[in-house]
């Protein structure tokens, strides 16, 4: 069972989002996170400021792990179209 540390900016993104994307989250993290064996979602990244993301909807919760999770930021993928390039 890992603990799971929120940084300042996480929350206050966290915050931000609408309530039912919000409990989506942090229901996410509680049962995605506090196992990582068994998390599905999470991907190892490279060259990234953070060493793994979660994937939650719309939504891509970046963090770190030594022994604890750290969440650092969550972030909000918006839709591709003709114009995003």
């Amino acid at each position: 069972m890992n603990s799971i540390l929120w940084r300042p900016r996480a929350l206050r993104q966290l915050r931000k989002i609408e309530a039912a994307a919000n409990a989506k989250i942090r229901n996410a993290v509680t049962d995605e996170l506090s196992d990582l064996s068994l998390a599905r979602n999470v991907k190892a990244l490279v060259h990234h400021e953070c060493d793994y993301r979660l994937r939650v909807g719309n939504y891509r919760v970046f963090f770190n792990f030594d022994g604890a999770v750290h969440i650092v930021m969550i972030e909000e993928v918006r839709k591709r179209d003709e114009r995003t390039y």
